[in-house]
């Protein structure tokens, strides 16, 4: 087999792993004749390089909205990891400032 057989082989392996969902170890059981240290070694390889398979390590993740009943106005809801804020038109900027601050250092 030559050098680009075998990365195109590698590159469909991979694109099927990646779409299954699946771990490495659950994947590769599945698939006769590949082990999850091959796999993993694949894996680092194209994760190094500025290959086709780089790009596809990009994930989209779900976006919820949903719509607010709140009594407050123009009020401005702040995440922070798993802290949410409520800002209101007469905040206090500096005291906003401080708790932002403490919340990023611990999420």
């Amino acid at each position: 087999m030559t050098k680009a057989e075998l990365q195109e082989l590698w590159e469909t392996r991979i694109a099927e792993y990646r779409d299954s969902g699946q771990s490495v170890k659950e994947w590769c059981a599945t698939h006769e004749g590949v082990s999850p240290w091959q796999l993993w070694y694949w894996l680092r390889k194209y994760k190094n390089q500025n290959g086709v398979l780089s790009a596809q390590s990009t994930r989209w993740l779900p976006v919820e909205i949903s719509e607010q009943t709140s009594n407050v106005s123009n009020s401005l809801l702040v995440r922070i990891g798993p802290a949410i804020i409520e800002v209101s038109p007469s905040f206090d900027p500096v005291l906003l400032s401080q708790v932002v601050k403490v919340l990023v250092a611990l999420c």
